[in-house]
């Protein structure tokens, strides 16, 4: 077990050193910050001095080190458009993007095992059939566009939900939440429901297909034939083995929705990480988009590595195939 954690934690560190090269390396073909940075009137002699003020003038190796070294320390250096410190402008936006991660994954995990047993039991009921077809939207449609649909149909026609924005929101310490006020859990249903139906979907529909294959295994066949109560083979036998596949899909799509909030948060004005993003590359800010793209990756690394200790700790077949690959 403690080789499998760690051979998995030092894959982890390699992702992430390749996945800030690769950013790293991309965002020199964005454009020059300088050009944003300075005015018109800028002579060739002020472009010069705050390039070197920034290191831009270093080669690229030297650059992507020094990032390296400062992100370790948990400095991402100063903003090019605000100039104040990433670390401190990625702080006060986290809670808005981890507040909508939260609440979607949340409609996402309930919601997608729930739909998803519920179609597996009662396939053959009408509920079952509508509730499939009607996942066909959250799979089909584009983020983007569902979040347009439900402006137009909750904030434009029927006026009930603010069409962007976080409402008002209240500080606890350094922390800003909107879970306490009720514009705020207003303005979080729409973003909510939009950034966390694909995922739903996905989930509700590997949970039901999975279930199906349980439910027709031999041995649901024998605790049915020994007069187990219908209820406890669902949810105590076929359940239980139903989840051990569905463990990794569900991980990678609840990571995705920290990556994916981008796109949800630029069709809401949501104050979060993924509109800063946005705004970071129109002004070429390399620090921010950096820091944002490393942020998401040690996310998305981090729950991906937990799902595998999970996976290998529920899984026994896992731990009997790792011994006897040993022995």
């Amino acid at each position: 077990m403690l080789a499998y954690i760690i051979r998995r934690v030092g894959q982890s560190i390699l992702v992430l050193l390749f996945t800030g090269l690769v950013a790293f390396s991309m965002f020199s073909f964005v454009g020059d910050p300088i050009d944003n940075m300075l005015g018109q009137e800028r002579t060739q002699a002020d472009v010069e001095r705050l390039r070197t003020e920034l290191g831009l003038d270093r080669p690229f190796v030297v650059q992507y080190y020094k990032f390296l070294e400062q992100a370790v320390q948990g400095n991402f250096g100063l903003s090019y458009r605000q100039g104040r410190p990433v670390g401190e402008i990625l702080l006060e936006r986290a809670p808005a993007t981890l507040e909508l991660a939260f609440v979607s994954g949340l409609l996402a995990l309930v919601g997608g095992i729930g739909l998803g047993i519920f179609t597996a039991i009662r396939r053959q009921g009408w509920a079952a059939n509508v509730i499939m077809t009607v996942s066909l939207i959250g799979v089909s449609l584009p983020t983007f566009l569902i979040g347009i649909l439900l402006i137009y149909l909750f904030s434009v026609e029927l006026g009930w939900l603010p069409s962007f924005g976080r409402g008002e929101v209240t500080q606890i310490g350094g922390w800003s939440t909107g879970f306490l006020t009720a514009s705020g859990l207003k303005a979080l249903i729409l973003p909510a429901i939009t950034l966390g139906l694909y995922q739903m979907t996905l989930i509700m529909r590997l949970v039901r297909t999975e279930m199906l294959e349980v439910l027709r295994m031999d041995y649901i066949r024998f605790a049915r034939a020994r007069g187990i109560r219908e209820r406890a083979i669902n949810f105590r036998h076929a359940l239980k083995n139903t989840l051990v596949p569905v463990i990794t899909i569900t991980g990678l799509q609840l990571g995705s929705i920290i990556a994916f909030a981008i796109i949800t948060e630029t069709v809401f004005q949501w104050p979060g990480v993924g509109l800063l993003f946005i705004n970071a590359i129109q002004f070429v800010d390399i620090p921010v988009m950096a820091a944002y793209l490393m942020m998401i990756s040690v996310m998305f690394v981090g729950i991906n590595l937990i799902v595998d200790m999970l996976y290998f700790a529920i899984d026994p077949r896992l731990r009997v195939d790792r011994t006897a690959g040993g022995h």
